[in-house]
């Protein structure tokens, strides 16, 4: 998996915000539901054959539970030449400041 650009889970606070990407959870929707990185937008691994509806002008920035499918999903929209960074250790090994839980509609900071 050569040429992929992995960041680590520590480096994801540092695109919070950032207008210039797009941070993508690849886990299902219920492990969304229950807790995600603010901002990240849910599109489970199993669905992302919607590769032509990503914004080709914003770098994607994916995580998975632990980061394996993070590194299959960058490698293919690398091939069709996103500009893409995965998340090593996934959402498990985060343990920033950027935590939401819909369910309490709260941000723990």
């Amino acid at each position: 998996m050569t040429g992929i650009e992995t960041i680590s889970a520590h480096d994801l606070d540092k695109y919070y915000g950032d207008r210039n990407v797009m941070i993508i959870d690849l886990r299902d929707k219920e492990e969304y539901e229950a807790s995600h990185f603010d901002g990240a937008v849910n599109i489970p691994y199993e669905e992302l054959d919607i590769f032509e509806a990503l914004p080709a002008n914003k770098t994607l920035v994916l995580y998975c539970d632990r980061g394996s499918a993070s590194l299959l999903a960058a490698r293919e929209l690398m091939q069709r030449g996103y500009r893409v960074k995965s998340v090593v250790g996934g959402f498990h090994a985060y343990k920033g400041t950027n935590l939401y839980f819909p369910a309490e509609h709260s941000k723990i900071r």
